[in-house]
């Protein structure tokens, strides 16, 4: 009998050893998809020594997906010089020196701490985080002119290990000279997404860049429990105020779309934005009629364009003053919030921490719930 046992046992470790590097090599064969949760631009999977990054959708009208296999350490050089025409680049990890091409993208790098990596940015002015305004300070970011007309010779010169691209339509003459030098591009599609979280979650498209998977996480996470926790907070208000938004150039009010980012942020807020049974994609394009017997007696405006103050916008358009919102100075604006060099804070950050826009959206129009918040982009209009 013991014997027996004895054999039955040494049986099972026998066949547990034999599956278990069957299961290894067909967990690295398969590789582990990276959790991502609403965003539908971008896909990582991990496959132990390397990456297959996956961009689908980097500009509205893009018809093509975009491969590209990011290398860990302990590589097979021979075996990627064959595999790299499988993909649009092959990419070794993590990135020591990279230009990217949107304020939208600096918060990623500040977030996960490896800002001392960006080497060149086209419009530096434009940059708010105060970390990175030191590093440009000090010279260790070139300027590298406009994202449709970049500084090829200086970005020939810096060399970075990767250049963070976006484009309206994929034809950036300037990027394309960077491809054939030899330097990766990748088109990052944040802007696209259809809804504030789905922004927000493409700072897990660089935490795979920089092998900081989780660390990105941790910070999505939080961002999105913040904003949820906000949300749900919103649906205490006892009442809806009704709001406008946008202003008038060259005798069109451009104003969100309801199915827009910003008409979701004011959905969550829980307010009446008079627009937000609309549909389409950009801006709504109406009249000055149009606009004003709808919203002549909304209770807040927000975000009117550009306009700093109560007077540029009543000598831009003196229509804007026939509004209840503009007689009873009801209106806010992120425009006024600025960076050192003038950059406007939101364009930079909001996208990628929407938690604090919300917060900021709930303050101004149901300021009993967040009495002790104090906004971090909206402020009165001056």
């Amino acid at each position: 009998m013991i014997y027996k046992f004895l054999l039955l046992h040494i049986l099972c470790l026998l066949l547990n050893c034999k599956s278990e590097p069957k299961k290894q090599l067909r967990e690295i064969s398969e590789g582990t998809n990276l959790n991502v949760k609403y965003a539908k631009g971008f896909s990582i999977k991990d496959y132990k020594t390397y990456k297959i990054l996956e961009i689908n959708k980097p500009w509205p009208q893009s018809k093509k997906n975009y491969r590209f296999a990011l290398l860990k350490a302990n590589y097979d050089a021979n075996f990627w010089s064959l595999e790299k025409q499988r993909f649009d680049d092959v990419i070794e990890l993590p990135i020591n020196k990279i230009v990217v091409t949107s304020t939208t993208h600096i918060p990623a790098l500040d977030l996960l701490n490896v800002e001392q990596t960006l080497i060149g940015f086209p419009g530096t002015d434009f940059i708010s985080s105060e970390k990175i305004r030191q590093q440009i300070n000090q010279g260790s970011i070139r300027e590298l002119g406009k994202n449709d007309g970049l500084n090829t010779e200086v970005l020939l010169e810096l060399n970075p290990d990767l250049v963070v691209g976006f484009g309206i339509d994929g034809n950036n003459r300037s990027l394309e000279t960077i491809k054939k030098s030899g330097i990766p591009v990748i088109f990052n599609g944040d802007w696209v997404e259809n809804s504030p979280l789905a922004k927000a979650e493409w700072i897990k498209f660089f935490g795979a860049l920089y092998n900081k998977e989780k660390e990105a996480d941790s910070i999505f996470n939080q961002i999105e429990k913040n904003y949820l926790e906000a949300k749900l907070l919103a649906q205490n208000a006892k009442t809806k105020p009704t709001v406008l938004s946008g202003a008038m150039h060259n005798d069109i009010w451009y104003l969100p779309n309801g199915t827009s980012t910003e008409a979701q942020l004011l959905k969550d807020a829980n307010v009446n934005y008079l627009w937000q049974d609309t549909v389409g994609s950009g801006s709504l394009k109406l009249n000055f009629e149009s606009v004003f017997v709808k919203a002549k007696d909304a209770d807040i405006w927000l975000n009117p364009s550009n306009y700093s103050s109560f007077e540029t916008l009543k000598n831009g358009n003196e229509n804007h003053a026939l509004f209840k919102a503009f007689q009873n100075k009801n209106m806010f604006t992120f425009t006024n919030t600025i960076g050192e060099s003038g950059g406007v804070l939101y364009y930079e950050l909001g996208m990628t921490r929407p938690d604090l826009v919300l917060k900021d959206l709930i303050k101004i129009c149901h300021p009993g719930l967040l009495e002790n918040y104090e906004a971090h982009f909206f402020k009165p209009l001056k």
